[in-house]
């Protein structure tokens, strides 16, 4: 399985880290693609890359930045932090799982976004192909249910009156196939 992952740029690799991030975001020859970036997502390229032959349904969730939460009707923007070290071995291990649970998936894309993520933008890009549409749903869901559950990824959101981080993940080994 390939990963493409990434980390946090450091002043002496920036010149590895514009090299990984445009790993990041082109797509894979093999049947997965997790990563992490600071970039914006390919949502669209994305899409376009799950499609296989074999596969008659490709589901893509792109979850976006909005303008309101719960308790907050102006919200101005979404910043992202992750555990960068841990998210490779974790968004891999959400894509086997949702493997074993739909072992008929074809191409399955699990990207997410750190630092700041203005209204209306992708933070996050799940995409699954299946040979039939129920299991390229359940399995796209269940990825990103488990994704926001699971990985190490924090969000802060700022509104007019404050700011604030939401700190609900959970470890990881609570991704089973049977879940």
């Amino acid at each position: 399985m390939l990963f493409h992952a990434v980390a946090q740029p450091h002043e002496p690799l920036r010149g590895l880290w514009a090299r990984t991030l445009a790993t990041v975001l082109s797509a894979p020859d093999d049947l997965t693609w997790v990563g992490l970036t600071e970039e914006t997502l390919p949502v669209g390229l994305v899409a376009d890359w799950a499609v296989l032959p074999s596969c008659g349904a490709v589901v893509t969730f792109s979850g976006t930045a909005r303008d309101h939460a719960e308790g907050r009707p102006d919200v101005r923007g979404l910043e992202y932090e992750a555990y960068e070290s841990q998210i490779e071995s974790r968004f891999g291990a959400i894509a086997d799982a949702a493997r074993a649970r739909w072992p008929d998936l074809g191409r399955l894309a699990i990207l997410h976004r750190t630092g700041p993520v203005a209204i209306g933008e992708a933070s996050v890009v799940v995409a699954a192909g299946s040979p039939h549409r129920t299991e390229a749903f359940e399995a796209a869901r269940w990825c990103i249910d488990t994704l926001k559950d699971t990985a190490p990824i924090w969000k802060r959101e700022t509104w007019a009156e404050g700011e604030s981080w939401g700190l609900d993940a959970r470890a990881l080994s609570d991704i089973t196939p049977d879940r």
